[in-house]
């Protein structure tokens, strides 16, 4: 039987907001539109506020806590959060190597890290097994999957993590540049949003609740493997990967590959690409209405 994912989330997520383990982002909201397209900014004012704490004392490595800032914030290279997880954020295994961690500071409710139960390089290939977990959410409960591959891409850890966040109003989602794709895509063809002027791969992929896990992830392995080669994202030398970023749900997958983490300051991570963007200071909101939130995601990509 499969098991009662919302429910553990829900009962883990109560417990870590009670006792103080998880944080929430305070935000307040944006709504920009371009060319008929509704990008959400949020200005999370407690993250100027962290960053500049961290920066008035010195990091101190802590492997039995579990802190994901979002990406943008300062980096202690010798810290693991999904080694040894915190017991209070930890909602248990899933599949055969990964565990599912509560985000300890969620861009969202119910936002999951589901990391790799030993370590991996963040840039090492996705495989199968990181597409299953993620077909277990995503053909249970919909939402989407995300993964932001290397420091350029938005990826604070090393230690090999997707992600995971619900379907909620103002979340993140790929609806909008699904909207504009053609009707009757099918599977293994390339498509490309002609709002979307950097170098990305668009697949049609069976995923989402009443598919199932099993057909999901082989579609999901399939289609990453074809985006890979489309974007000339292979494995150098040390077998790890150029940046990019990877988002899948309302049924398509998006790949782009990444050229740096920010916009004039602005760190630029998966969920940016599907609509949302994290800003730490007030002025930033007006800098991506200015410059167009297109023209910000192009920035941080490749040219055709």
């Amino acid at each position: 039987m499969q098991p009662d994912w919302m429910a553990a989330i829900r009962s883990r997520t109560d417990s870590a907001l009670a006792s103080g383990a998880l944080s929430p982002l305070q935000t307040s909201e944006t709504e920009v539109t371009q060319h008929g397209l509704r990008f959400i900014v949020r200005w999370a004012e407690a993250l100027a506020r962290k960053d500049a704490a961290k920066a008035a004392a010195a990091p101190v490595a802590d492997h039995t806590t579990s802190s994901v800032v979002l990406p943008g914030g300062p980096r202690d290279p010798n810290f693991n959060p999904f080694l040894n997880p915190d017991p209070a954020l930890t909602v248990g295994p899933i599949g055969t190597q990964h565990t599912i961690v509560l985000n300890k500071f969620p861009v969202c409710l119910h936002h999951l890290v589901l990391a790799r139960r030993t370590f991996a390089e963040q840039l090492t290939p996705l495989e199968r097994c990181d597409f299953e977990v993620l077909a277990q959410l995503l053909c249970t409960l919909g939402g989407l999957g995300f993964y932001n591959g290397g420091a350029p891409a938005g990826a604070s850890q090393r230690h090999k993590h997707v992600q995971w966040i619900p379907a909620e109003p103002g979340n993140a989602s790929l609806a909008q540049w699904a909207a504009d794709l053609p009707t009757d895509a099918v599977a293994h063809t390339v498509y490309r949003h002609p709002a979307l002027t950097m170098a990305h791969a668009l697949l049609k992929v069976p995923v989402g609740p009443g598919v199932p896990p099993d057909v999901s992830a082989d579609a999901m392995l399939s289609a990453y493997t074809q985006a890979r080669d489309q974007l000339g994202l292979q494995p150098g030398a040390d077998g790890l990967l150029p940046s990019f970023n990877l988002l899948v749900g309302h049924g398509w997958m998006l790949v782009v590959p990444r050229s740096q983490e920010h916009f004039e300051g602005i760190s630029i991570n998966a969920l940016s690409f599907g609509g949302t963007l994290y800003v730490r200071q007030p002025e930033q909101v007006d800098l991506i209405r200015q410059t167009g939130p297109l023209q910000v995601l192009a920035s941080v990509g490749h040219a055709f």
